[in-house]
């Protein structure tokens, strides 16, 4: 792949998804598309972009965003933000109506164990989880880990900042090293396919009290930001939260927001 390939590819992607790889990640590149090459028969990166803008290609497009996609989890990551949603932002949301329903978004939600994780913090560190139907939703680009999302089923990796009692509770042995949620928790969320900064897609995921979109906008370039930035907003209820990753901040993004500190960190607020 030479440089020009490589910048059309680049573009391409991009706009299709928002993510923006660097140079350090040409490699990484160069061997996914590779094999994606391989698969659909295309003798340079050149024809495969041009196979996938002209063609009805949904199928395999799926196929590259599965293949370029990062999904670096495990359950309880970053547990300073589920003790500020517990603590401060479910409170403030229920003051005025103590039954009312929540609605709880992870975009994205790779593999599944941040929207579980959460399910289970709910229940074991907030007492008023039982006076509220709450829903909550994961949502990812790639097909691939929202089927491994929708069985809930893990290694022991994934599962090594929970503690024995809350595996024990959570979970049951599936094999060698492998455990699946219960029957309970893996009801208690639903799993949907969604491109970040595609306004149609989103849009048809209503509006939502808290939304968890973490680690993923450090991958997109300054524009494609921007426009995540909107969408997330518009997927915010008038008074909802946004939680990012530790690393991101929304103040060189964008001016909608609110910012909140609480005690364990920061989030941000859609102003009512």
């Amino acid at each position: 792949m030479n440089d020009d390939e490589f910048e059309l590819f680049q573009d391409y992607f991009r706009r299709r998804t928002g993510i923006q790889f660097g140079a350090g990640k040409r490699a990484y590149i160069e061997r996914r598309l590779d094999d994606r090459l391989a698969k659909t028969g295309e003798p340079s990166v050149r024809s495969y972009v041009t196979y996938l803008k002209y063609a009805d290609r949904g199928d395999e497009m799926q196929s590259l965003v599965n293949a370029m996609t990062v999904n670096e989890t495990y359950f309880n990551r970053e547990t300073y933000q589920f003790n500020i949603l517990v603590k401060a932002i479910l409170p403030e949301l229920t003051t005025e109506r103590p039954d009312r329903p929540l609605s709880i978004w992870c975009v994205p939600c790779s593999t599944g164990e941040e929207p579980f994780s959460i399910a289970i913090w709910l229940l074991e560190n907030w007492p008023s989880v039982d006076r509220h139907h709450i829903d909550i939703l994961g949502s990812d680009i790639d097909s691939a880990v929202l089927a491994t999302a929708r069985r809930g089923e893990y290694d022991s990796r994934s599962l090594q900042h929970l503690s024995p009692r809350l595996r024990e509770k959570y979970f049951r042995p599936a094999g060698p090293g492998r455990w699946r949620v219960i029957d309970a928790l893996l009801r208690s969320v639903d799993f949907s396919s969604v491109n970040l900064t595609d306004a149609g897609q989103m849009k048809q995921h209503g509006e939502h009290d808290v939304v968890f979109c973490r680690n993923v906008l450090i991958y997109f370039d300054d524009e494609s930001r921007r426009i995540a930035a909107e969408r997330l907003y518009e997927a915010l209820r008038p008074g909802g939260f946004l939680c990012l990753g530790h690393s991101e901040s929304m103040d060189r993004i964008s001016r909608l927001f609110k910012v909140r500190r609480f005690a364990d960190g920061v989030v941000y607020q859609k102003p009512v």
